[in-house]
């Protein structure tokens, strides 16, 4: 089994909502431990459950509105959620409490972190901006500082 899922929501369709994806496709270039599992979970967090019910530790990537500049990482937590503006949170972002409570209800309680990324632009185009896209090396630092196994570069949380 198992013992960590880093799971990158988004919809790469959509511009910047794909940081989330696109974080996975770098990390898969890393030399991660065997007991780290990348998952790209596109836009349907709900099909993320099993990873929920299995895995003592879950990080989650995705585009998050909260209002700061954009590029500004977020570190948070499912509960932190709760206190967003409903209407700056993406569908994944709620599913994502769904599905934490889901997995509570069935037994399971991994420790889940949510790193959200501000988004600089949202629309239809395949590309990410370019602020975004120099973001993924420091988001996969943070990571990896996460994950316990990072050099102790500089890093920074909003």
């Amino acid at each position: 089994m198992k013992d960590t899922a880093v799971i990158g929501i988004g919809n790469i369709l959509l511009k910047d909502d794909g940081i989330g994806v696109h974080t996975i496709r770098e990390l898969e270039k890393e030399d991660l431990p065997s007991t780290v599992e990348l998952v790209d979970g596109g836009t349907s967090t709900l099909a993320m459950l099993s990873y929920f019910l299995e895995c003592r530790k879950i990080i989650v990537i995705d585009a998050l509105k909260a209002g700061l500049e954009p590029g500004t990482i977020y570190r948070i937590r499912p509960e932190d959620l709760a206190s967003y503006e409903k209407g700056n949170l993406s569908i994944h972002d709620v599913q994502i409490l769904d599905v934490v409570q889901m997995a509570r209800m069935l037994g399971a309680a991994p420790d889940v972190t949510i790193f959200g990324i501000e988004p600089l632009e949202i629309g239809y185009e395949l590309e990410m901006s370019d602020l975004m896209r120099n973001k993924i090396p420091e988001i996969i630092g943070l990571l990896k500082q996460e994950l316990g196994f990072a050099s102790q570069e500089e890093t920074s949380f909003a």
